[in-house]
């Protein structure tokens, strides 16, 4: 069960516990936003959804978003491929999904390769960018019609369209090209919210060490090549057919699916750097994943299920960091 999938489950859970008279509340969500949980042991993911429908109930409060909440999770917990939910602090859904939804969606991500994430979740939907002649609002109103073209809408840049409200920087094309190359200048200028100034620090952002964002995002996706091409030369091929249930693997996962959410999130709020961060999480989870649950057979170990199946989610992480930084015009490289 992907997020978008659990999203859709919960918003059809409120509106039958409100038809069966279980919730009284006046005005229903138009939808539901389920995320990672900001810890691990708090299940795959967590909604705020009980604490936005106590607001409408009588009496609103901590109670009643614990019984909201009371109400959803007897409900929820019935629903085919949701393992466990949980109420958390004031009335948070923690929700474990059934651990074969975590194989079909490392499966989904492999069938889709890089497309995975591209929806038509803005199908009909026309957004017009006015032409910018400043170097960071034009490179973002580019990304931002390539990003509402994956969600199924039509991006475009013309006269007399929405005006991007991005902080300019004092340097032109031409001098940031020289300073950082296309990758590193595409990384400063996209990485921060649209409000905040740019580190254009070559020291910084070219540096190949841990510290430098833009490098662990490539390298993560560099080491899968390289553990796909060390799996073919020892005979391991990925296969998504294994369980997925370590920690670190499960908040992989998470991330990835997750991806097709935050690819219409960056499109409809014009907000590149969403996509960027999400990156950065992701290659940061895999690293995490790497190091708990090696993807292939360490000293005299024989290749197993296992690792076939961990190849199969770092296989699926490799596509996602490279679609995503081929959506923000960065390269992807094999080696670094």
């Amino acid at each position: 069960m992907t997020p978008a999938q659990l999203s859709r489950t919960v918003l059809q859970t409120v509106r039958r516990a409100v038809e069966a008279d279980e919730l009284r509340v006046a005005v229903l969500p138009e939808r539901v936003k389920v995320q990672t949980p900001p810890r691990a042991g708090c299940g795959d993911y967590a909604t705020n959804v009980a604490l936005q429908l106590a607001r409408e109930v009588k009496g609103g409060g901590s109670a009643a978003a614990l019984r909201v909440a009371e109400v959803l999770r007897r409900r929820l917990v019935r629903t085919p491929g949701i393992a466990r939910v949980e109420i958390a602090g004031p009335g948070f859904l923690n929700i474990t999904v059934d651990p074969g939804g975590h194989t079909a969606l490392v499966r989904g991500v492999l069938e889709r390769g890089e497309a995975y994430g591209h929806s038509d979740a803005l199908a009909g939907t026309r957004v017009t960018l006015a032409p910018a002649r400043e170097v960071r609002g034009a490179l973002v109103g580019v990304v931002v019609g390539r990003l509402v073209d994956v969600c199924g809408g039509e991006g475009e840049v013309a006269d007399g369209g929405e005006v991007l409200g991005v902080r300019p920087v004092e340097v032109d094309a031409e001098e940031l090209l020289g300073r950082l190359g296309s990758d590193g200048a595409r990384w400063a200028l996209l990485r921060p919210a649209a409000h905040d100034l740019p580190d254009l620090d070559p020291g910084r952002l070219l540096a190949q060490r841990e510290s430098n964002a833009l490098f662990r995002v490539r390298y993560a996706h560099a080491r899968v090549r390289g553990l796909l091409r060390n799996g073919h030369q020892l005979g391991v091929h990925s296969s998504p057919d294994g369980e997925y249930g370590h920690p670190a693997e499960v908040a992989l996962i998470s991330l990835l699916g997750d991806y097709p959410r935050l690819l219409e999130s960056a499109a409809r709020h014009r907000a590149p750097d969403r996509l960027a961060r999400h990156l950065e999480a992701t290659a940061d989870a895999f690293f995490r994943f790497h190091d708990a649950c090696p993807p292939l057979p360490r000293g005299e170990q024989k290749p197993s299920a296992a690792h076939r199946s961990r190849l199969a989610l770092a296989e699926a992480a490799g596509a996602v960091l490279a679609g995503g930084l081929h959506l923000l015009g960065i390269s992807a490289p094999e080696h670094l």
